[in-house]
Formats: C-alpha cells, structure tokens, sequence
C-alpha cells in the first residue's frame, strides 16, 4: 500500500514538473515576442486626448540593458485620424507595417502618431475607406503584400525648375501643424523606455515626407539621420540641415501621379551649393506615389540608418 502510495505520488509531481517545465519555453516565448503599445499624450492642437503607437522589437524585454535605435514615421495623408479608434489606419504603410504585420524583426523601437484630421474628411480616399482596409496581424503567418499602384504613365526625366518661389514650401494642414506633439511624444518615449538618444531616426511618406523635412530643419540637431520619402524639401527649408550636416536619404519616384517629382531637384541641389554632401537621392523611375511599398520591404534603408550617430553631448 505504502509503495501504490509513494508511486502515486511520484507519479503526480512528475506531471507537475512535466507541465511547468512545458510552460517555460512559451512564457519565455511570450515575452521575447515584439509588442506594439498604445499610449496616451493630450495635444496641444485642441488640448484633447490622443494616443500614439509604440512598437517594442522582438528582444526588447530580455535586453534590459540595451539601449534601442528609435525610429519617429510620419504617415500620408490618407492615414490621418482622431487618434483614437482610427489610430490603426497607420498601420496600413511604413516601417510599422514591415515590423508588425510582415513581422520583420526591426531592430527600432517605431513611434507611430497620428495627424488630426482637419478639414480633410471629405477627400474621397479618406470619405471612403473602411476599418477593412487595416492589415490584421495574423497568429500564424503574415497576409500578403497588397499590389503597387499601377501607372500608364511613361518613364520620362524630370524638367528643370529653376524658380521655387512662388511654390508653397508646405502642403495644407501638414504635420507642422503636430510639432509640438511630436516633440512631447519623442520625450515620453524616451522617458519610458530604453532609447538610445544618439540613434534617433525619422521618415515620412507623402505628407509625412514633407513633414519629415520640416522636422529636419526645426530640430537639425535631434536626428541622427532622416529619410523622407515621395515628399520633396523646399530650398527654402534647407540652410539648418545643411548647417547640421544631418545626413539625409531622399526617395522620389518616377511616375508621381500625387507629388511633382520636378520639385526634388531644387533643394537637393541647394543643400550641395551649402556644402551639405552627406545626401543620398533615389529616384525610383518605374515606381508610382507607393514607391514608400518597395523602400521600406527593403532592408537597405534599415541598414542605412543604423550606420549614423549623432554625437554624444
């Protein structure tokens, strides 16, 4: 009796320590596993409350001592929201994308605002998307990659402007409007979480690309390198960058059908006339608006952006 007993016994803590042990690999799974947060800020446009995403990188938990690249994406024009419950629609480009719904290991800790909305609700890109239209992050797998924007638009070069002062240097209710917020935002997320203040990256698409010039050339000194994209720098924005020597990778695209390409020239051009070199231009020739789809499925700007530091002060 005593040994049925003792066996019994054995038999029960050999299925706990069995069931434990089968939990360690999954709990330490779980937390290895990239997260993407929502947190709070109040605006200062109209003093109400928003939120912003942050996205944690796989090994963020684990690495408790690393200190993480930050990566601030201004999103385009058709992503803008209250946000709140449109806050995911920036989820549908960019680097957040790669790194949530392609689940690409992005070594970056991504900031992900969002612009209010304005007066542009009635655009019909805006008026008629859905909440269908947000890429789902799947348990197994990733969705599959939506299709470029196609174009019957010849591959053509670019004319020459000479005069860009009549053409505005910002687009209607861009993100300049958010560049308090987006400084509050940088100073939480840095506040809270692990972030290397020398590796401080921004891009933008579209509108964003344009607001990412005019961060630039506020706040020269903040980032350690800046990649807009399929949004052009006005002349007249160029002079701090240039002073800073903030290292720049510009994309355009060929067969624009939303952004002039044209209107790149001139300020690339002016910040070599200010002896700024450290510049990269790519001019996609074959690609439409969405060229942002083949530069951020791409790893060369990644790898581009780790390479720059700012001083240590």
């Amino acid at each position: 009796m005593k040994q049925q007993l003792a066996a019994g016994v054995l038999a029960i803590v050999l299925m706990v320590l069995v069931a434990c042990d089968s939990r360690v690999p999954a709990q330490r799974q779980l937390e290895s596993d990239a997260k993407l947060l929502r947190l709070d800020y109040q605006s200062s446009i109209d003093n109400l409350p928003r939120q912003y995403f942050v996205y944690l990188p796989v090994g963020y938990q684990q690495e408790s001592d690393k200190q993480w690249p930050v990566l601030l994406f201004l999103h385009g024009n058709g992503e803008r929201g209250n946000g709140l419950d449109e806050l995911d629609y920036t989820l549908i480009h960019g680097p957040l994308y790669e790194a949530w719904v392609q689940k690409r290991e992005l070594p970056f800790i991504i900031v992900v605002p969002q612009l209010p909305m304005f007066d542009m609700g009635q655009l019909p890109y805006i008026a008629n998307r859905s909440p269908a239209d947000i890429p789902q992050r799947l348990t197994d797998g990733v969705p599959p990659r939506p299709d470029s924007f196609p174009s019957s638009a010849p591959i053509a070069p670019a004319a020459a402007v000479t005069d860009m002062s009549t053409v505005p240097a910002l687009l209607p209710d861009g993100w300049e409007t958010a560049e308090l917020d987006l400084l509050l935002i940088l100073q939480q997320v840095q506040a809270k979480f692990h972030t290397d203040p020398t590796h401080l990256y921004l891009t933008g698409i579209s509108y964003g690309g344009f607001g990412s010039w005019f961060m630039a050339s506020q706040h020269p000194q903040l980032f350690a390198a800046v990649a807009p994209v399929v949004g052009w720098g006005h002349p007249d924005l160029m002079p701090p960058i240039a002073q800073a020597q903030t290292p720049l990778w510009v994309f355009a695209a060929g067969r624009d059908s939303a952004i002039n390409k044209d209107y790149f020239y001139p300020g690339i051009e002016t910040l070599r006339q200010l002896g700024h070199y450290n510049v990269r231009f790519s001019m996609l020739e074959q690609a439409e608006h969405d060229a942002w789809r083949q530069v951020y499925a791409g790893q060369d700007l990644y790898d581009w952006l780790l390479q720059h530091q700012k001083p240590v002060e």
